[in-house]
């Protein structure tokens, strides 16, 4: 039975100085495995040239511009934050690309995209949010993707924390509450009850973390 937390728990959004420092942070508490880490995660995206991307939580822009990387012209990727350092990394980052925007958005509130993007990403957030909006998260998610598009969630696998190792018990009493939540869910279970199927799982970090790709069923 999972314990019902509130919002006031979340650490969702990161500001000051772990926003304006975000990706050096990263790079150190992986020991410097992140840019590897990441680079493997977006092949396993499986960008096509001329995808239409729809990021919730863009961050520095540190993803969006290796998706970049897999896009052609055709290609357009729209990232979506509400921090006001995020965002002005991102957009820095970013501004050069004509097919890249960037807008100040929350990510579990209705959203206006319905049946346009053939990929909704969404890295290390969705953990984040207490299960109320996670639920609001996908059907955002489930809403803007065309059908067989796919819903590409970067984030902790899930596993029973209480027999996992010190070490990980030990991360685990630094992240919100929220977190320890999340990797006791079945998040496919939850996917497939929101219209999703056909799920891609690959693991990283022993298995702590993944990234599950789920298509959205078509009509």
């Amino acid at each position: 039975m999972n314990q019902e937390y509130d919002r006031s728990v979340s650490k969702v959004e990161v500001t000051g100085l772990e926003a304006r420092h975000y990706d050096f942070f990263m790079n150190l508490i992986t020991g410097g495995t992140y840019p590897f880490f990441i680079h493997c995660a977006v092949r396993e995206m499986h960008i096509q040239p001329d995808d239409e991307i729809l990021v919730l939580g863009s961050g520095t822009g540190r993803n969006i511009l290796l998706m970049n990387k897999e896009l052609s012209e055709q290609g357009r990727v729209l990232g979506l934050d509400i921090g006001a350092e995020m965002l002005e990394q991102s957009r820095r980052h970013t501004d050069h690309l004509p097919h890249i925007a960037i807008e100040n958005r929350r990510v579990e509130e209705p959203l206006p995209f319905e049946g346009e993007f053939d990929k909704v990403f969404i890295s290390f957030v969705l953990h984040g949010f207490v299960q109320e909006d996670r639920l609001k998260i996908i059907k955002n998610a489930q809403r803007a993707l065309r059908p067989g598009g796919e819903f590409i969630i970067l984030d902790y696998n899930g596993f029973d924390l209480e027999q996992s190792p010190w070490l990980v018990r030990f991360v685990f009493k630094m992240e919100c509450p929220l977190a320890a939540d999340f990797v006791g869910r079945d998040l496919e279970a939850i996917l497939r009850q929101q219209g999703f199927d056909q799920f891609r799982t690959y693991p990283h970090y022993l298995g702590y973390v993944r990234l599950m790709a789920a298509r959205k069923a078509g009509d």
